[in-house]
């Protein structure tokens, strides 16, 4: 594992875009399985799907990664500037990896304007991810925002459900409550936890100007899409409007709705 390690410290971007490759990989796989009869009508909500479950994917790997890198090495929380592992310095190559892949998704599909909101908070996340594996600094900080994730397994199934029509289901009943108690537990935690870290060590802390602005950026739009997603799960507004094709939806054109 060492020798990994070297390897990747070496040569972080190469690294970086290996991961990107072998996502865009899974990504040409997953088109293999069949998807609803309701998302292969439309052109749109096929490439929501696709983009989807290689996020689900992405999810489903670093979430547990993630969480497991901290119950092992708890001094990932406490020495948040330069505690990494070569497990967790490896975890940050393949999320970033992954964030490289999503970007070029949306801007290659023709997608960008719609997207608008992802593409920022990838450029975000990336750029402290990039910068804690050319430097070696704050990997640890990388590990723990990557908890996140957890509470992405169910935001993306929440999504999926919704492109399939599922909002019925009980399934889906299920999930929503799932996902308000990971979006609590796993994202608005680790978030804070993370501008908590910040705020204390802002003094000494390198780049934390740049860092705390990031952190807040981000937590701006977290805490905007859990106002969305209570809104759209437990306060559902009454008035919905036809489509041209005859079909309800939501008022929200964004890139994915609420």
């Amino acid at each position: 594992m060492e020798g990994t390690l070297l390897a990747l410290q070496r040569y972080p971007g190469l690294s970086v875009l290996f991961f990107s490759l072998v996502f865009r990989v899974v990504h040409r796989l997953l088109r293999c399985l069949p998807a609803p009869k309701v998302v292969q009508l439309d052109e749109v909500r096929c490439w929501k799907w696709r983009n989807l479950c290689v996020s689900l994917v992405h999810a489903l790997l670093t979430g547990p990664w993630a969480v497991t890198c901290v119950c092992l090495w708890p001094e990932t929380l406490n020495n948040v500037h330069s505690y990494y592992t070569p497990v967790s310095y490896l975890l940050v190559c393949v999320s970033s990896g992954y964030f490289v892949q999503d970007t070029g998704d949306i801007l290659f599909s023709g997608h960008a304007k719609g997207s608008w909101e992802f593409l920022l908070h990838h450029f975000l996340v990336l750029w402290c991810f990039l910068y804690s594996l050319y430097t070696q600094r704050n990997v640890a900080g990388m590990v723990i925002s990557l908890v996140v994730e957890i509470n992405s397994v169910t935001l993306h199934t929440r999504l999926l459900l919704k492109l399939a029509g599922a909002q019925s289901s009980q399934l889906y009943h299920t999930n929503k409550l799932l996902n308000l108690f990971t979006y609590i537990t796993f994202r608005l935690s680790a978030q804070f936890y993370v501008t908590w870290y910040l705020l204390k060590n802002y003094s000494w802390l390198d780049h934390s100007n740049y860092f705390l602005l990031t952190v807040l950026l981000l937590n701006t739009m977290i805490l905007i899409y859990f106002y969305r997603l209570l809104r759209a799960d437990f306060f559902p507004r009454r008035k919905l409007h036809l489509e041209q094709n005859g079909t309800l939806s939501s008022r929200s054109s964004t890139f994915l709705n609420d």
